[in-house]
């Protein structure tokens, strides 16, 4: 034991003496040794230039396991009422695709063509790497690229990662990321990478896109020499796709046939087969199926990018980079009646005016006439109409770079003007697209969701959108609104309202205001169904002063009409609205008052299917349980807003209903269906409307320039406006049930004279006369008229004879009923000043 404590050393003395010596051998062989030194340096020149490499090139280098959980931009992709595509935003080519759905022999093409060792390196081909050293040496000072080196995986570090700087730290930096990339994902995954994300040319990324933008085919459906065609694409994806360059397209695509046989992938007859296949490439790519609704997807864009951002730094649901899934309410059948009949009704009113400009000018010091055409996204979609532009006197080219020889030229187009022409022969003809314009909306009142939109003649021509945008005076269809008013404070439909000049005072500054009628007839006193249905300026404002102005504004302002002041004016449409705001309103009336809010979208998915956003925010507690309580069945809650009194609403719908079958709008009353709706025409006339419908569809149009100037005396809503909806109901007749409007609990059904607006006990309504005078009117509990008696009658004879007695003593005195009225009821009309008639 004793010896053994003698022997023992301490461990750390035992490190220091052995460290010790070490460093004295070190000291003495750089002392006495020359070539031990200069290995000593160049071990330290070795470690400054990693660490200055590790700086420059590596420092900064993205994770290679970012691409784990990497999402490609992809487009967002609509979908219709029905579920179908109806467009997408996108502003390159993208689809993204599993590996599984890559054939075998597009996959083989690709190896072939750009990286024979792809399945077998580490993520670098070392003797490829030499050759492009070799290459780049040999083609320094010329200007011209050196090529190849690269492998797939140095691709997708490039293309995802890093990005396409021409250098050679970039060249460092991809075979660096590469080795990472390997120990990351799988072959597999990176080949899916890959052909997901590689460059294709004509706006293409990935090898789905580029074979629908090359041979409209998906990747499933490509023949072997088409697949091998895109194999030679990242070579030169701008080149190989033009017609000048087919020849260097074809050797090259034959050179990857070849090699394929080489590799065992084919066999020598399949390559030589394929060898005599011509390129068939399309010319252009036929754009992604699209509806025609340029106004409403636009309006569907706008919110999206509102809400989630344009570009992919704006956040992961971006509209051009997010992928959304997004489920709107177009329904196209409706939305093509809507296109149709809107332009129907503007070449009805204007189409065979003479040529009034161009809808664009180009300038030919600008370049070629016809690129200019074709970058600037005009078109048209009505019959066999194109848009065109004037490349020479009596010449026309297309976005196509085609031209045509020009015919029937009014003597001020000029070359570079873009015009509207169809075929006339063996020419084409100008075509003038009216100047006056319109807006159509179509909606379901029960839930608010917009089926159709058309904002102008065609989106490509002007892309502002006038059902949504234009503020208009909406004249005598705000008329229902006042008549609701009038409802809430007192009155019926079968009370009596005068239609005689209504004067008041306004100040001392502006005097005494006078109104009178459309055309200045008028007098007596009718039903205030009766003055809705015949659209009386004079009864509206009888019926808005005695409701109370502050209280008809309210109601404009409930439903969503806009905010207006408390002046008479305002109760004949001389304020501004829209046509998306008066069908709301209108689709509150039919609703029973309760009010849903106009919307486009119904509800948006991310790119993996999550609902991310919902337009009916609706919890239905209890409707997942996995198995029956035994309970009664889930409820969801009403959606929407009251913004009428039930009653109310049916009581102005069913007079509405007068409108359609005796008043200004009875062009429709041979659609047999029931219809309500109201006409509208403001003053000039500058604008006509109509708005109405059924219980399931409620649409507005109406017709204007857009700037505001007189459409000509004899227009009139019912003359123009109401023809367009009536187009549109006779397209989507499929889509009109036909149903009768249904009275909400506490509505009488009363039989009325309908001039006198008594009741009638002797006769029965019918639907077979429309002008009948015995009608069901509908009546709040104890407002109906009551039963005639001889006390009534001798009730009314003694009122009458005090009647004559006092209006006797007035005159006497001076101060009969047109003794206080001002002197000032020669000035104008409020049809001059404010736009309200009917």
């Amino acid at each position: 034991m004793a010896e053994t404590d003698q022997t023992a050393e301490p461990f750390h003395y035992r490190i220091r003496r052995e460290a010790g010596g070490v460093i004295t051998w070190f000291r003495e062989n750089w002392r006495e040794k020359r070539w031990f030194r200069l290995a000593g340096y160049g071990l330290i020149g070795l470690a400054v230039l990693w660490f200055a490499a590790w700086l420059i090139i590596a420092r900064n280098l993205p994770d290679a396991e970012t691409l784990l959980d990497y999402e490609p931009p992809l487009p967002s992709v609509v979908r219709g009422i029905d579920g179908e595509v109806v467009h997408s935003f996108a502003r390159e080519r993208r689809v993204q695709l599993q590996y599984k759905d890559f054939p075998a022999q597009l996959v083989n093409a690709y190896t072939s063509a750009e990286d024979e060792t792809f399945w077998t390196h580490g993520g670098i081909d070392y003797p490829g790497f030499a050759g492009a050293v070799f290459d780049y040496v040999s083609k320094m000072g010329s200007g011209e690229r050196a090529k190849g080196g690269s492998t797939i995986t140095q691709q997708v570090a490039k293309n995802i990662l890093i990005g396409n700087e021409y250098s050679i730290t970039r060249k460092l930096k991809e075979m660096i990321l590469a080795r990472r990339i390997e120990s990351v994902l799988t072959k597999r995954e990176i080949m899916e990478l890959y052909l997901n994300e590689i460059p294709l040319g004509r706006r293409s990324f990935g090898v789905q896109a580029a074979s629908r933008a090359y041979f409209d085919k998906d990747v499933g459906d490509l023949d072997l020499h088409e697949m091998a065609f895109l194999a030679i694409l990242p070579k030169a994806p701008e080149q190989y796709g033009r017609e000048k360059y087919r020849e260097q397209a074809i050797q090259r695509r034959n050179f990857v046939l070849d090699v394929m046989a080489e590799n065992g992938h084919i066999t020598a007859a399949q390559a030589a087969a394929a060898k005599a296949q011509p390129l068939g490439l399309i010319r252009q790519r036929p754009e992604a199926k699209s509806a025609d609704a340029g106004y409403f997807l636009e309006e569907v864009r706008r919110q999206l990018i509102e809400r989630y951002g344009e570009k992919a730094e704006d956040g992961p649901h971006s509209v051009y980079a997010g992928g959304l899934w997004v489920r709107t309410s177009l329904d196209t059948e409706m939305q093509g009646a809507a296109s149709d009949a809107l332009r129907k009704g503007l070449m009805r009113f204007g189409g065979g005016r003479a040529w009034h400009g161009p809808v664009a000018k180009l300038n030919p010091d600008d370049g070629d006439l016809t690129e200019q055409l074709a970058s600037s996204n005009l078109g048209i979609n009505y019959q066999n109409w194109r848009v065109g532009v004037v490349t020479a006197p009596g010449r026309i080219g297309f976005a196509n770079g085609e031209e045509a020889p020009l015919v029937g030229t009014p003597d001020a187009i000029k070359v570079g003007d873009v015009t509207a022409v169809s075929p006339s022969g063996n020419a084409w003809a100008v075509r003038t697209v009216p100047e006056v314009s319109g807006g159509f909306l179509a909606q379901d009142p029960n839930t608010g969701r917009i089926m159709a939109m058309q904002g102008g003649f065609d989106f490509r021509l002007s892309d502002f959108n006038r059902s949504t945008q234009a503020q208009r005076q909406p004249g005598s269809t705000i008329k229902p609104f006042v008549y609701a008013t009038g409802l809430d404070n007192g009155m019926t439909p079968a009370t009596m309202i005068p239609d005689q000049t209504y004067c008041y005072y306004q100040g001392a500054n502006l005097g005494e205001k006078c109104f009178r009628n459309f055309g200045g007839e008028g007098g007596g006193e009718h039903t205030m169904r009766w003055g809705l249905e015949q659209s009386r300026n004079l009864m509206t404002v009888h019926i808005a002063m005695d409701a109370g102005m502050e209280n008809v504004t309210r109601t404009f302002e409930r439903v969503g009409i806009g905010k207006y002041g408390n002046y008479p004016s305002f109760a004949l449409g001389a304020g501004e609205t829209t046509v998306e705001k008066m069908v709301n309103a209108y689709s509150a009336l039919v609703n029973h008052g309760l009010q849903h809010s106009a919307s486009v979208i119904d509800y948006v998915q991310d790119r993996n299917g999550k609902v991310i956003w919902r337009a009916d925010e609706r919890e239905c507690v209890g409707c997942n349980m996995a198995k029956w309580d035994g309970k009664a069945m889930p409820r969801i809650r009403e959606q929407g807003r009251q913004v009428l009194d039930a009653r109310t609403a049916y009581q102005v719908v069913h007079m509405l209903e007068g409108v359609v079958q005796r008043g200004t709008a009875t062009v429709l009353r041979d659609l047999k269906m029931p219809l309500f709706g109201k006409t509208g025409t403001t003053s000039g006339p500058t604008d006509v409307w109509f708005v109405g419908g059924s219980p399931d569809i409620v649409a507005g149009v109406y017709i204007g320039y857009d700037k505001p100037r007189s459409l000509g005396g004899w227009a009139q809503g019912g003359r123009v406006a109401a023809p367009i909806f009536k187009d549109f109901v006779l397209e989507t007749r499929d889509k009109w049930q036909g149903r009768p409007f249904l009275a909400p609990a506490g509505v009488r059904m009363v039989r009325i004279d309908r001039q006198s607006g008594k009741r009638v006990f002797a006769g029965w309504p019918t639907s077979e006369d429309p002008k009948a005078s015995v009608i069901w009117e509908a009546f709040k509990p104890d407002t109906e008229p009551r039963r005639s008696s001889r006390q009534d009658d001798a009730d009314a004879l003694r009122e009458m004879i005090l009647a004559q007695l006092r209006r006797g003593n007035g005159s006497a005195h001076g101060v009969g009923d047109d003794a206080g009225r001002s002197q000032n009821q020669e000035q104008s009309d409020f049809v001059e000043d404010s736009g309200g008639l009917y």
